[in-house]
C-alpha cells in the first residue's frame, strides 16, 4: 500500500530523486528473510550503500526524515489492519469495482502516459494495461503460476469508494494520527492517493521519480528499493517531460549502452532498501 501526500520529491521509501524497486516473496526478520537470497537479486554495476532501519520513534528516523532522506521505519503499526490482507481476503472484500492490471512478457513495468502516447506514433509499451475484477486478477494469477508462463502481472489500484465495507473498516484503522503528524511537522500538503499495489515475484519497477511524498507499506512479501540522491540526476538520463516515460530513468540497469549514457558509470552513494 502507497499513500501519497503533497508534491514534492518522495520521502518513503522513495527519498530525495530516483527510484527503481524489485518485488519478491516471503517474509520474516532481517538481515536475512526466509524464502529468499542474494543470488535472486539482479546484479546491477554500482555499488551500493544500506539503508538505515529503524524505530519509528527513534529520533535519528526523525532527523532523517526531517532531511529528507531514505529510512525504513519498523514497527509503525502504519496499517496493521491490512496486514490480513492476502489474496483471499482481498478477493473476498475488496468489493466489485474495476482494477487496472499490467502484464508483460517480461520482468520490468515502466510506466508511460497513454495520453502522451499520441505525440510518439511509433512508441510501443512494453507492457498492456486492462481492467478487470479482482476476482479475474487472482485466476489470471493462479492460471500464469500454474502453466508456469513467461507473462508477468502487476496490480496498481488507487482505493475507492467501491471497496468493501470490510476493507474501508481496515482502511480507516490504519495509523493516521502518526501519518497527520509526520505531514503538519513537514508541511506536505493533503493526501491525494492511497495506492494498492500487487506484484509478482521478480517484477521490477524501473528507476523513476514520484511527484508525491510517499510513505510505502509492505503488508505481505518482500520488496528491494534502490534508491539515487538528486545530485545523480543526470547519470540516470530521464526521459524527455513531453515523453510518455516522463520521470522514468532510459537507461536499461541489466544492460546499459555506455556510448548513449556514458555518465552511468559515474553513478555513487546509491542506497538500498528492503522491507
Amino acid at each position: 500500500v502507497r499513500l501519497g501526500a503533497g508534491s514534492g520529491p518522495s520521502v518513503l521509501p522513495c527519498g530525495s530523486g530516483m527510484a527503481e524497486s524489485a518485488g519478491g516473496a516471503s517474509e520474516g526478520p532481517e538481515p536475512q528473510l526466509p524464502g529468499w537470497s542474494e543470488e535472486q537479486f539482479r546484479p546491477y554495476p554500482f555499488q551500493t550503500l544500506p539503508i538505515p532501519r529503524l524505530q519509528h520513534g527513534d529520533p535519528q528516523a526523525e532527523r532523517l526524515i526531517d532531511c529528507e532522506e531514505p529510512v525504513v521505519l519498523k514497527d509503525t503499526n502504519l496499517v496493521h489492519t491490512a496486514l490480513k490482507w492476502d489474496l483471499d481476503y482481498l478477493e473476498e472484500n475488496i468489493g466489485i469495482g474495476d482494477f487496472s492490471v499490467y502484464s508483460s512478457n517480461g520482468h520490468k513495468f515502466l510506466y508511460y502516459d497513454e495520453k502522451k502516447m499520441a505525440n510518439f506514433k511509433d512508441f510501443k509499451p512494453k507492457s498492456q494495461r486492462d481492467e478487470m475484477k479482482f476476482g479475474e486478477f487472482v485466476q489470471k494469477l493462479r492460471e500464469i503460476q500454474q502453466k508456469g508462463s513467461d507473462e508477468r502481472l502487476y496490480l496498481q489500484q488507487t482505493l475507492n469508494d467501491t471497496v468493501g465495507k470490510k476493507i474501508v473498516v481496515d482502511f480507516l484503522g490504519f495509523n493516521w494520527n502518526w501519518i497527520n503528524k509526520q505531514q503538519a511537522k513537514h508541511g506536505w500538503g493533503q493526501l491525494t492517493s492511497n495506492l494498492l499495489l500487487i506484484g509478482m515475484e521478480g517484477n521490477v519497477t524501473p528507476a523513476h521519480y514520484d511527484e508525491q511524498q510517499n510513505f510505502f507499506a509492505q503488508i505481505k512479501g518482500f520488496k528491494r528499493c534502490i534508491l539515487f540522491p538528486p545530485d545523480q540526476f543526470e547519470c540516470l538520463y530521464p526521459y524527455p517531460v513531453h515523453h510518455p516515460c516522463d520521470r522514468q530513468s532510459q537507461v536499461d540497469f541489466e544492460n546499459p549502452d555506455y556510448e548513449r549514457f556514458p555518465n552511468f558509470q559515474n553513478l555513487v552513494d546509491c542506497e538500498i532498501g528492503r522491507a
